[in-house]
């Protein structure tokens, strides 16, 4: 092997430990943790809550639509289609 062989070597091994150290340790797959019977109870009644809470909040009646007044309700009207006539050139 040459030195240019063992230089592009051991350029090589110094850009994959540099590449290798840039990677954060994540782990993805965390620790199942099982919930006990009381944590069960407790998520189950704290979403019934928020269920029920839902219920109790009224249905918007008022449009939210900042440019309402400004706008009229009519539905634009077509303007009438004006004739074109092409003037007459007469000749005298």
């Amino acid at each position: 092997m040459g030195a240019r062989a063992w230089r592009a070597a051991a350029m090589l091994l110094l850009l994959a430990g540099t590449a290798e150290a840039q990677t954060p340790n994540v782990n993805l797959i965390p620790e199942l943790k099982s919930k006990t019977p009381e944590e069960i109870e407790q998520d189950r009644i704290t979403e019934k809550a928020y269920k029920d809470s839902l219920r109790k909040i009224p249905d918007a009646k008022v449009s939210s639509d900042p440019w309402g007044d400004v706008r009229s309700t009519d539905a634009p009207k077509a303007a009438p289609a004006k004739s074109r006539s092409r003037p007459s050139h007469s000749a005298n």
